[in-house]
């Protein structure tokens, strides 16, 4: 799937387990800061699980128009809170008038669940943040890490097709959960005693402004272009080899939207499993002409662990900014994959 022509990236709000602000998730994370910490839930082997989290005293209170809802689940509760106040740093001096938002959410786990974060969430995150949405041109994309890029391909299409002014692109996520962990656990995903090749359960928000280029602001970047494609190998299904082919045919599509000069930083969606390196290995070996040499890479994980449909949207912001001040070469590869089949790629660039 080819998107639109590019866009400028106004303004990033995050909050992360190293920072409540995306400024400050910014330097931990170019300080190597961590909170890898012994969480209160146990393993099946009675060991406290490390998480990435959030303190939650830092988290504001679940807003009172929402309290007693019927159906809001403890991960929902703990979504909205932390997107909250990322949305509302993202929104803060734009323009007058109701955002539309396309966000990026968990996937619908392998065994039946429904996927955690729906249309109605968007309503729900509209009180808890107290802005004005617009609901009806607001679309929720649940699809995991690589979530976010389908969010983008949307944005950039819309924005192209004049249907947005201006647009809000993000993802949401919590692993503190204990079904899914229960199930990762016994998966032996998560990075545990004994257990080298897992991850760190994270959680997280982040936003970005988005607005056709010309809008009479100074973007922090430019969003230049956005590749989507699926990996019919990937890690839950039966059906297809994995042959890591998914992420090569995203980045082949933001590439051939992308002409100019080489990448010269890459922000990777490593989680810490081995798994996606295949992928990695693959996609670098056929686009090495569009990645320079001596190129830089950064994995945000290592400091925020995996955050889930929060990582990609994380990953894009924590880029934009380091091309803002200066911080990382330009131009920026940013990738991620999913779970399940969704795999994503964006190339950013300074002015």
């Amino acid at each position: 799937m080819m998107a639109a022509p590019g866009a400028d990236i106004l303004r990033v709000g995050m909050v992360s387990s190293v920072g409540l602000s995306a400024e400050v998730t910014s330097a931990a994370v170019r300080a190597g800061i961590d909170r890898f910490q012994q969480s209160s839930v146990l393993d099946r082997r009675f060991n406290p699980l490390v998480m990435a989290l959030v303190a939650t005293p830092d988290l504001p209170p679940l807003a009172p128009a929402l309290e007693g809802i019927a159906g809001l689940t403890a991960r929902q509760i703990r979504m909205l809170r932390l997107a909250g106040p990322a949305l509302r740093a993202c929104l803060e001096d734009a323009p007058p008038g109701p955002a539309a938002v396309l966000l990026a959410g968990p996937e619908a786990f392998p065994g039946g669940r429904p996927a955690p974060v729906g249309p109605v969430f968007l309503e729900h995150l509209a009180a808890q943040a107290g802005v004005k949405l617009d609901l009806a041109r607001s679309r929720v994309f649940p699809a995991g890490r690589a979530g976010v890029f389908l969010a983008l391909a949307a944005a950039l299409e819309g924005l192209s097709a004049r249907r947005y002014d201006r647009v809000v692109v993000g993802g949401v996520d919590t692993l503190l959960d204990l079904y899914l962990l229960g199930t990762l656990d016994l998966e032996e995903r998560l990075r545990a005693a004994g257990i080298f090749d897992g991850f760190i359960p994270g959680e997280g928000a982040a936003f970005l402004l988005l607005a056709r280029p010309g809008s009479g602001r100074t973007p922090l970047s430019r969003l230049v272009s956005v590749g989507t494609a699926e990996e019919e190998g990937h890690r839950y299904t039966t059906a297809a080899p994995y042959r890591g082919e998914g992420l090569d045919a995203a980045l082949k599509t933001a590439f051939a939207a992308a002409p100019g000069g080489p990448v010269r930083t890459v922000y990777a969606g490593f989680n810490g499993e081995s798994f996606f390196a295949k992928e990695w290995g693959v996609a670098i070996a056929r686009h090495k002409k569009r990645i320079a040499e001596d190129f830089v890479i950064e994995h945000p994980a290592d400091c925020v662990g995996d955050a889930g449909a929060a990582l990609g949207a994380m990953l894009v912001g924590l880029a934009a900014m380091s091309l803002a001040e200066g911080r990382r070469p330009s131009r920026c590869l940013v990738w991620a994959p999913s779970d399940l089949a969704a795999r994503g790629a964006a190339i950013l660039d300074r002015e």
